[in-house]
């Protein structure tokens, strides 16, 4: 139903969007810093559900009333970027507990998967991107929305693959920094900084014309 060499390119171009600045780039590391790979890999999991979201929004055409419409554009970006300054200020307050015999439980990593949903879920830049983006590759002539929904997952799939890329190398700095519980807690703090500002820049961003 759809050419080969239309997956591929979507493929590529979705790593390499992943691939840029973005809040789950600076989210996951600073979630597997935290709680290790299982937190990193669980925090990577909730995005991808998160992204899912978008794919079955576009599909529907909910996300293109969304960009079309300045009003609930602006609710859903206010909404995202109120979430991501709380969760930064969290990641703040987070890193000033003792990082010495940080110990993974299930609710940790319930918790990791649950705000990388709902942070990607609210991210109205990923709705942008699916609507931008996808529709070029859709055939007119074909089921729209079954092709949406397939190239939204090859999306989803590529960028999860990145995040779980970036929770391994995260990972695998972690017992050195655990050594070293000062430099740990300043770059939680700095992630978490980080991420406010990306809750901060979110408001300003532009709807889509």
């Amino acid at each position: 139903m759809f050419e080969y060499g239309s997956w591929l390119l979507v493929f590529g171009a979705a790593l390499l969007v992943t691939a840029t600045p973005g809040p789950g780039s600076f989210y996951v590391p600073a979630r597997t810093l935290a709680g290790g790979v299982d937190e990193g890999l669980a925090s990577s999991l909730g995005i991808a559900v998160g992204g899912l979201f978008h794919v079955a929004a576009g599909a529907i055409g909910v996300s293109a009333v969304i960009m079309a419409s300045a009003e609930a554009f602006m609710v859903m970006k206010l909404l995202g970027a109120v979430y991501l300054v709380w969760l930064g200020i969290k990641t703040v307050r987070d890193a000033k507990v003792e990082t010495q015999a940080v110990v993974v439980t299930a609710a940790g990593k319930f918790q990791a998967f649950r705000d990388g949903i709902v942070m990607e879920a609210l991210n109205p830049k990923t709705a942008a991107f699916f609507l931008a983006f996808i529709p070029g590759f859709v055939n007119p002539a074909q089921n729209v929305a079954l092709q949406f929904v397939i190239y939204g997952l090859i999306t989803v799939f590529a960028s999860a693959l990145i995040d779980i890329a970036v929770t391994f190398t995260a990972a695998s700095a972690r017992p050195a920094l655990v050594r070293r519980p000062t430099l740990m807690r300043r770059i939680r703090e700095a992630s978490g900084l980080v991420i406010c500002l990306l809750g901060v820049l979110l408001v300003f961003a532009n709807r889509p014309m």
